[in-house]
C-alpha cells in the first residue's frame, strides 16, 4: 500500500491543472489515471478553444471558471512553453430574427465580466472574415477567445506537477473507495493507496466515482461529438474560431483554425449510453460538413485529413460540480465545454480548498517553469546547426509532414513523464500528425521506440494494451 495526502483520479486537463496547483503546497501528491498516459479521454478530442466566457448563465461556476481560465492563460502558457493564441472568435446570426439571441449572448457576457466584446453586422463580419456566408447577417465578436493544443496544454500541466514531486501511476484505474479512519482507502488493480484526500477528476466517469461516497447523486450524460481536421492548406481559410448561435446541446458546430496551422470542423451533439464510444460515422461526419457550410463558404472539405470522436460529460444540472461532496472527498465533475477554458482556475480553486481542509502550507520553491520537447521546424537555420552539432539525431528527419527529428523523438521518451507508445510521441512531438496522419513515419517510430525502452516491435502499442501494431515475426532476420 502506498500513502500520500492527496490522490487525484484522473489524468485529464482537470486532473493535471490540479496536481499541478496542489504542488505549490507542502503535501504529497499521487495522481492515478486509468489509460497508458495523460490526456487520453475527454481532454484529447475537443474543439482547442479558450472560450472568452459570454455563453455560461451568470452566477455559475461555468462562467466562473470560465473567465478566470481565460485570464490565467497568458502567463500559464509562458510558464508551461505550450503555444496559445488569442485569434478572437465570432458568433454568427443567420436570420434577421435571431439578432436579439445575439445581443443576449453580448449582455451575459457583459455580466460575466468578458472583456472585448462587440456587435457587428454582417458587412463589418464579412469585412474581418471574407468567407463568411452571405447569410451571416450579424456577429458577436469576442477578441479574448483563444486557440490552444489540449494535448500540449495537459502534458504541459503534468510535466510540471512531476518535476514539483507529483506521482504518476498509469494504467491504475480506481475500482472503489472505502473510508477507513479519517483517510480514504483508494482500490486499483495494482495496489491500493491511502489518502486524506481523494480528488475526483474521471471525466464521463466522476459521476460513478462521486456516487461511490455521496448520497446526493450524480448522473453523467455522455455527449459525443464528431470532428474533421483538414490539412495546413485550409488553415487560413478563416483567421478565427466562428461559431453559429448556440442551441440546446452546446455551441454548435464551429470553424476554427488551429494552433498548428489546421482548420477544424465540428463538433456534432449526440447523447449516448456508451462511455467510450468514440466512433465516427458517416452521418455525423456529413452533418458537420454541411453544418459548418451554413456560415463559412467554400470550406475546402476534400482537404480532410482525418476525423475523430469526443466525448463530453454532461452533468443533468448542466453546471460544474465542484468541491467537498464527503469529509476529504473533493469533485471536478459535469467538467464539459467550456473545460478546457477552465481547466487552470478549477484546479486552482480545487487546491486552495484542499489546502485549506488539509492545513498544509506554501512550498517555499515551486518551479512554475516546464520546457516541453524542442521544436526544430520553428528554429532558425543556425539554431537547427547549434542542436545538430550537439546531438546529430536532431537531423536526422522521421516525420516528413510535420518535419520531426530523432532528436525531438528522444527528447519526448526520455522527458519528465516520457512517451511510451506511438500516441505518446505523436502527442508530444506531433510526429504523424500531418497530411499522411503517420503513413510514412509510424514504422520508423516504432523502431525507435523498440529501442530506447528495449521492447520487442510487437510490445509497441498505439496507446492501451491491445493496441498493438505487429503481432507476429512473418520472415527471419
Amino acid at each position: 500500500m502506498k500513502e500520500y495526502d492527496i490522490v487525484v483520479a484522473g489524468a485529464g486537463v482537470i486532473g493535471c491543472a490540479t496536481a499541478r496547483e496542489l504542488s505549490r503546497y507542502t503535501g504529497s501528491v499521487a495522481v492515478l489515471e486509468k489509460n497508458a498516459d495523460v490526456c487520453e479521454g475527454t481532454s484529447k478530442a475537443n474543439s482547442a478553444i479558450i472560450h472568452a466566457g459570454f455563453d455560461a448563465e451568470p452566477g455559475t461556476l461555468k462562467a466562473k471558471m470560465n473567465v478566470r481560465g481565460n485570464q490565467m492563460m497568458d502567463q500559464l502558457s509562458k510558464e508551461l512553453d505550450i503555444p496559445f493564441s488569442r485569434c478572437g472568435a465570432f458568433v454568427v446570426c443567420l436570420r434577421e430574427e435571431e439578432l436579439p439571441k445575439l445581443r443576449e449572448l453580448y449582455e451575459r457576457g457583459l455580466k460575466n465580466g468578458v472583456e472585448g466584446l462587440s456587435l457587428l453586422s454582417g458587412e463589418e463580419a464579412r469585412r474581418l472574415e471574407p468567407n463568411l456566408t452571405k447569410e451571416v447577417c450579424g456577429a458577436l465578436y469576442a477578441k479574448t477567445s483563444g486557440i490552444v493544443c489540449p494535448f500540449e496544454l495537459t502534458l504541459g500541466l503534468a510535466e510540471s506537477a512531476a518535476i514539483n514531486g507529483v506521482r504518476f501511476y498509469f494504467e491504475t484505474p480506481v475500482l472503489s473507495l472505502e473510508r477507513q479512519g479519517e483517510k480514504w482507502l483508494v482500490h486499483t488493480p495494482k495496489e491500493d493507496f491511502l489518502a486524506k484526500a481523494v480528488v475526483n477528476c474521471a471525466g464521463v466517469h466522476s459521476d460513478e466515482l462521486h456516487n461511490m461516497v455521496s448520497e446526493k447523486k450524480l448522473k453523467i450524460q455522455v455527449r459525443k461529438g464528431e470532428y474533421c481536421l483538414l490539412d495546413k492548406s485550409a488553415g487560413k481559410h478563416v483567421g478565427r474560431t466562428i461559431f453559429q448561435l448556440p442551441g440546446k446541446y452546446g455551441k454548435g458546430v464551429l470553424v476554427s483554425p488551429t494552433i498548428h496551422g489546421n482548420l477544424l470542423l465540428g463538433p456534432t451533439a449526440e447523447d449516448v449510453e456508451d462511455r467510450e464510444n468514440v466512433r465516427t460515422t458517416a452521418s455525423g461526419l456529413q452533418d458537420v460538413l454541411e453544418k459548418s457550410a451554413l456560415g463559412v463558404k467554400d470550406v475546402p472539405t476534400r482537404q480532410v485529413i482525418t476525423s475523430f470522436t469526443g466525448l463530453r460529460a454532461h452533468e443533468l444540472g448542466d453546471d460544474f460540480v465542484l468541491g467537498e461532496a464527503a469529509p476529504g472527498f473533493f469533485d471536478a465533475a459535469g467538467i464539459e465545454s467550456p473545460g478546457l477554458s477552465s481547466a487552470a482556475a478549477i484546479g486552482e480553486s480545487l487546491a486552495a480548498e484542499i489546502a485549506q481542509k488539509l492545513a498544509l502550507g506554501k512550498k517555499e520553491h515551486f518551479d512554475p517553469i516546464r520546457r516541453g520537447v524542442p521544436k526544430l521546424k520553428e528554429m532558425s537555420l543556425a539554431e537547427r546547426r547549434k542542436m545538430i552539432e550537439k546531438n546529430p539525431a536532431y537531423g536526422n528527419i522521421i516525420c516528413r509532414c510535420e518535419e520531426i527529428s530523432e532528436g525531438e523523438i528522444l527528447d519526448a521518451i526520455h522527458g519528465v513523464l516520457g512517451a511510451k507508445t506511438l500516441d505518446g510521441v505523436k502527442r508530444r512531438t506531433r510526429a504523424g500528425m500531418g497530411r499522411c496522419q503517420s503513413g510514412f513515419c509510424s514504422p520508423r517510430v516504432m523502431e525507435i521506440l523498440s529501442r530506447e525502452l528495449s521492447l520487442e516491435l510487437s510490445q509497441i502499442r498505439k496507446n492501451q494494451d491491445g493496441s498493438q501494431i505487429v503481432l507476429t515475426r512473418t520472415r527471419g532476420e
